[in-house]
């Protein structure tokens, strides 16, 4: 029985100088790590560098828009950061054979939230992870698990941004000030959405048509959704419509599929390090962790 004691005390005794490495030393070293990959990620959303306090300028980068189904729509739209600074889109009218022609006015600039958001928690992140410098000592298992929850929270919320698009009525969409960024101004019988998914940026026009009053269908309001069919009705000001033909076409943003994958890395440390910190926690009931 002595023995059988006196090895327990010894294995909890490598346990606990194990369980002060991992507190002293190894959670630092992960920090560095994450805070090393999302300074990366930063870059790509041009945050200000570390120390001080200038933004990044963004650069212009022209993505050129198309779909491999149709060609219909074809466009250039030109992303600076969080903002679309140029848009130019064509569209062929299949029923008349009519090209028409928009941009955005040299004066407007539309800002992508999405990024927006997605930058803001990415900076979160790393002013949680700044405020626990090599100077501060972790106490218990609890506090790492708290900083690493608030962390993933933040990544979680930037990704999100990123592969959850907004899901928005038709009304909504035809409210948007999107529609006002137009020269000419967009004829009254198409709708323009422009959103991010996953690393792409994608752009939505709809062509609708009226509903006569004493049209004989079913009158039935659709829904929020990223992505609206033909068929879809929706009443705006007096009148009644209908979408009758979507084109959506998309380009890949190089710098955004860096990100993601950023986050993930960043996410998977994270988790790595809360199950080294639950791995003791069973050893230790007592101990607040």
């Amino acid at each position: 029985m002595a023995t059988a004691m006196a090895a327990t005390a010894a294995e909890r005794a490598v346990l606990e100088e194990e369980f002060r490495w991992l507190l002293h030393d190894e959670v630092h070293a992960v920090l560095r790590q994450l805070q090393d990959i999302l300074k990366e990620a930063s870059l790509r959303f041009t945050l200000p560098c570390s120390g001080t306090g200038t933004e990044g300028s963004a650069k212009q980068e022209n993505f050129i828009l198309g779909s491999c189904s149709t060609d219909q729509v074809k466009g250039v739209l030109t992303l600076q950061g969080d903002a679309l600074s140029q848009a130019d889109v064509n569209l062929k009218i299949s029923r008349n054979n009519q090209l028409l022609h928009f941009a955005f006015r040299e004066d407007k600039q539309w800002k992508l939230q999405q990024i927006q958001d997605a930058r803001n928690h990415v900076s979160q992140a790393i002013y949680l992870l700044a405020n626990r410098d090599e100077s501060y000592q972790f106490r218990t298992g609890a506090e790492v698990l708290k900083l690493m929850d608030a962390v993933m929270l933040q990544l979680t919320r930037a990704r999100n941004r990123l592969t959850t698009p907004a899901t928005l009525t038709l009304p909504e969409i035809a409210a948007s000030g999107l529609t006002r960024m137009f020269a000419p101004a967009l004829p009254s019988d198409l709708l323009v959405n422009v959103y991010i998914n996953l690393n792409k940026l994608c752009l939505t026009v709809y062509q609708l048509h009226a509903l006569q009053p004493n049209s004989t269908k079913n009158f039935r309001p659709a829904g929020g959704a990223v992505l609206h069919s033909p068929g879809a009705m929706f009443e705006w000001g007096s009148q009644r419509l209908e979408v009758s033909h979507v084109h959506k076409v998309e380009c890949v943003i190089p710098w955004l599929n860096d990100a993601l994958v950023f986050f993930t890395v960043s996410l998977q440390l994270c988790q790595q390090l809360k199950d080294k910190i639950s791995v003791f926690s069973s050893y230790w009931s007592y101990r607040p962790f």
